[in-house]
């Protein structure tokens, strides 16, 4: 699960990490009225979606007026903001963050995430913060610092203050610094997040050291225990055929190739994407039904599946194991009858129970294409969407 900055921010804010002080805005007015509230002569406009590179994309402007402030807030709040992380379709803006503006001296990058490798927790910080940190890590890797951290022990100051004089902390600030990464930090734990960024980090003018942006995921697994987080949940910034598939208990992630897949299982769901690749087509979809599926789940599926457009057929993979294969067949059949499916589609069965469940789509009567191997089953659908 994502957030918006301003969500991000107020979070932050509540670990003693010093932020810009802004305000969430819902219309053009509220914009306006918000840059009243908080006074000064230069006041940030910035779109709220759920993807970086907004400034990028025209999603954030510095307004130097009022007359500035409703002009840029007319322009972005609607727009169908498209940045490296939304793809071609862009995301609507549909909120808005006014902030005062920051006399920056110096950009940094910082962020808490969890390195599967050591099974800890690695802070990760850079000298070059900013829109281009991707670029940083791409072709300067050796700018991007890491401390590990065991979770027994936390951040200790020793591990922040080594970050901050690493990246580049003027010695005076390295105080602010070594409390804004341990606050970071016990953000990160304490909200059961998979990652907190602050990017960029800045070291204004004075000294002091803020954070002008955040970015926070959730482990969606841990949300039950986190209430705050929960509430922050914006469903607008949502696929709706994703929220749909979560009712049923579907794991779905929305793709852009044209064949529809079908599987229980995330491991060789993930496989069927590959091997359906390997053959020359593109997946149109992430579905895994899980070890128990019902006649309803199956057709909850095959009704997400159909309504994206792009789908020109459709690769049922099932490995029957907790999952039957006769429980599945019969969920097929009763879906794509229901559905009225017009387009290809191609089932593949292993295991428990796999001779009933062919029988079943073989008496079915409808135009169900069979397979006994992946490479056979991927064979056959990327023949039929040819």
């Amino acid at each position: 699960m994502k957030i918006h900055e301003y969500q991000g921010k107020e979070l932050l804010k509540k670990f003693g990490v010093v932020v810009p002080r802004g305000v969430f805005c819902p219309t053009v007015d509220d914009a306006v009225k918000a840059a009243e509230t908080l006074g000064g002569k230069i006041w940030v406009v910035k779109a709220q979606i759920h993807a970086g590179g907004r400034g990028k994309g025209g999603g954030v402007k510095v307004a130097k007026s009022l007359d500035e402030v409703r002009e840029y807030a007319s322009q972005i709040l609607g727009m169908q903001l498209v940045t490296h992380q939304t793809g071609p379709a862009g995301q609507k803006v549909r909120r808005l963050l006014i902030e005062e503006g920051a006399d920056i001296r110096k950009e940094y990058y910082v962020a808490a995430l969890t390195d599967r490798a050591s099974q800890k927790v690695v802070m990760m910080a850079s000298s070059e913060g900013g829109m281009n940190i991707e670029e940083v890590a791409h072709a300067t890797p050796e700018k991007i610092l890491k401390a590990f951290i065991d979770p027994e022990d936390g951040l200790s100051d020793a591990q922040a203050a080594k970050l901050a004089t690493g990246i580049g902390v003027p010695a005076e600030s390295v105080d602010c610094a070594v409390a804004t990464l341990k606050g970071l930090y016990n953000c990160y734990m304490q909200t059961d997040a998979s990652l907190a960024e602050i990017n960029p980090l800045i070291l204004e003018g004075n000294g002091d050291i803020k954070a002008i942006d955040a970015k926070f995921n959730f482990d969606s697994n841990a949300l039950y225990r986190q209430p705050e987080i929960m509430a922050y949940r914006d469903l607008d910034e949502e696929d709706p055929d994703e929220l749909e598939a979560s009712k049923f208990d579907l794991s779905y992630i929305s793709l852009d190739g044209n064949i529809g897949c079908l599987v229980n299982g995330a491991g060789l769901a993930m496989a069927t994407m590959d091997t359906i690749k390997l053959f020359g087509a593109e997946p149109a979809n992430f579905l895994d039904v899980g070890g128990g599926a019902t006649t309803e789940k199956v057709t909850e599926a095959f009704q997400i599946m159909l309504r994206n457009p792009k789908v020109k057929g459709i690769l049922v993979n099932i490995f029957g194991g907790i999952m039957r294969c006769d429980t599945i067949a019969t969920g097929v059949v009763a879906a794509a009858r229901e559905t009225h499916l017009s387009v290809p589609l191609v089932v593949r069965m292993k295991g428990t129970n796999e001779d009933i469940g062919k029988q079943i789509l073989s008496d079915s009567g409808l135009p169900i294409i069979t397979a006994d191997s992946m490479a056979d089953a991927a064979t056959k659908i990327v023949a039929a969407v040819s």
